[in-house]
This record gives C-alpha cells, sequence and structure tokens, in this order.
C-alpha cells in the first residue's frame, strides 16, 4: 500500500525539511499513532504495519528523521543529525510532528511509536514533552545504557578529532552494528541480526537508504543523550498513568538480549508508572516487525491498543 499522502514540514529547530508520510482511513480515525523510525533506515518500511493500522481504524504518521529518508539535504551523507545538538533536534521534530498531529486531529487519542533509535527519542519526549501521546509503544530498545556505552562515547570523541563531525568511522561501525552481529555466527550477511527472515535482511541490504554509516557526530549526541533518559529526575516527570508498551526480542542485541529492556520496565515501573506491559518474544531479533512472526507482533500491537483506547 503507499501513503494516502506525503507533506514535508520545516523543523522548528533549525530550518531543513522534513518528509512526513501519512496514511488515512476512510472514516474518522479511532486513534492516531506517529511513527518515530529507527537509525540508518526510513518511515516507508512501516508501510505494512501502516496499513494493518489502518484497516483497524488508526490513522499513521511517520517522518522520515533528519539525515535519513527523504529528509536527506542535498549533497550530504545519509547519517548526520546536525553539526551541533543534532540528538534534540531531532527530538524537536518528533514533537513538532506531534503538534501538526494534534492540529489536523483536534481531540483526538494520540500514540506515540518508536523503534531502536527512535524509541530513545520517544524516552526523551516521554519527560520533555509529556503532552506529546496519550499513550506508547516501544520496540527494539533498551534501558539504562550498559558500560561498554561510556567507552563508546570516549571513542567516538576520538573519532571525531580524527575524521571531523561528519566523518564515517569504520571502528565505530564495528562496535555497534559489527559488535550485534557477532552473537549469529556463522552469518550470512552483516545485517543477521535485524531479522530472521532472510527476505527482509536482503530487502534492507539492497535498499540504499538502509544501513549506512551513521556521522560520528550522530553517534556522539546519540551516546550522550542515553544516560539521560532513565535518570530518576527525569522519570519522575513522566505522567503516572500513561499506557506504555514495549516488545522486543530476546535475541535481539540492542536490547542485550532482553536484558535491557527488562531494565527499562523496572525503572519505568520504579518511577511509580501504573500501566506499563512488556513483551518479549522468544528467539526474535531487532526488527519484531519485520520477523518471522511479524502477524503475531502485529496483531499483539493492535490487541493492545484496543484495550488501553477502549
Amino acid at each position: 500500500m503507499s501513503p494516502s499522502e506525503s507533506f514535508t514540514l520545516t523543523s522548528e529547530a533549525d530550518g531543513i525539511g522534513l518528509f512526513v508520510y501519512r496514511w488515512l482511513p476512510e472514516s474518522k480515525p479511532r486513534a492516531i499513532i506517529q511513527i518515530a523510525h529507527g537509525m540508518a533506515e526510513h518511515a516507508q518500511r512501516y508501510a505494512p504495519f501502516a496499513e494493518a493500522l489502518v484497516e483497524a481504524g488508526y490513522a499513521v504518521y511517520a517522518n522520515d528523521h533528519r539525515g535519513h529518508g527523504a529528509s536527506l539535504r542535498t549533497g550530504e551523507d545519509p547519517g548526520h543529525l546536525a553539526d551541533e545538538d543534532g540528538w534534540n533536534h531531532a527530538v524537536a521534530d518528533v514533537n513538532q510532528l506531534s503538534e501538526h498531529i494534534a492540529r489536523e486531529h483536534p481531540e483526538t487519542t494520540r500514540v506515540l511509536f518508536g523503534h531502536s533509535m527512535g524509541s530513545f527519542l520517544v524516552q526523551q519526549i516521554m519527560y520533555e514533552h509529556p503532552t506529546a501521546a496519550n499513550a506508547i509503544i516501544m520496540s527494539g530498545s533498551n534501558g539504562k545504557p550498559p558500560p561498554i556505552a561510556t567507552l563508546g562515547r570516549g571513542v567516538a570523541r576520538i573519532e571525531r578529532l580524527r575524521l571531523g563531525k561528519k566523518g564515517q568511522s569504520a571502528l565505530i561501525n564495528a562496535l555497534s552494528f559489527g559488535e550485534y552481529n557477532k552473537a549469529f555466527k556463522p552469518t550470512r550477511t552483516e545485517f543477521d541480526w535485524v531479522s530472521r527472515d532472510e527476505s527482509t535482511v536482503d530487502a534492507y541490504i539492497s535498499d540504499p537508504l538502509c544501513g549506512f554509516i551513521c556521522s560520528i557526530q550522530s553517534w556522539v549526541d546519540l551516546l550522550d543523550a542515553l544516560p539521560a533518559l532513565t535518570a530518576s529526575h527525569n522519570l519522575a516527570l513522566i505522567p503516572k498513568t500513561t499506557p506504555v508498551y514495549i516488545f522486543s526480542g530476546d535475541r535481539d542485541p540492542v536490547g542485550e538480549m532482553g536484558r535491557g529492556v527488562k531494565r527499562l520496565v523496572e525503572a519505568y515501573r520504579g518511577a511509580w508508572l501504573t500501566d506499563v506491559t512488556l513483551k518479549i518474544y522468544d528467539g526474535g531479533r531487532h526488527e519484531m516487525l519485520n520477523e518471522t512472526n511479524r502477524g503475531e507482533v502485529t496483531a499483539n500491537v493492535l490487541q493492545w491498543l484496543d484495550t488501553v483506547l477502549q
């Protein structure tokens, strides 16, 4: 299914164009699902999920993040958020789209869905912009960063000195995406960690808008942002009754094979959030929406939405 419409927002953060897909049902939507995609991919990959949501009566909006997909500036390499403060600009972009949706659909429930890097953007929005959504869904996420992330922050800064802000570091790529793949040896491709579905992996590899090496500055910004996401003073700002649904595979290296997402749930419950649900799928890898059991995963999302939006 092709998106029913697309349009461009001008980022209030720095004026770049943000490309947005919009899928609309034929009648008034039950709710709006806003999708924030992951690193080194793009929003159009969520079209099958959007189709299922529209069929169930929901409207769907999804922007290509700055430096990704159709939001990439002409002449720039993909994966560069900004020279300065790119992470917070990306957070502001997602919130700006949320505000745009609220104007287009006043008094309609809004659900914010984030995958992988998008889930970390959502984690920050939850406490910085608590009115951006009435409910939260996250996939391919993680909680408090492991100690290795501190090492990564140091390495990224050294690489920035060596290669510049827009440089692409093979070392950082090896320590991130490359490291994720080691758990699946013997591997068929460099992206076996994405999904057990070989056709999904092959499509990802053949897509020029996926799998690229992000800029060093983008990695610095992301790694610097992570510790604050589960800091107690920030968690305290999240409305306690916000429904949160987190799903992951127990073979997702981003979520530390299930351990990291369990830490995230514990952090939210420890901050007195009263409606936090965790679903972990046996054998699932990073992209549960593109896994071999994707139908089950989507059905469970729809069932949760039915429960919290009734």
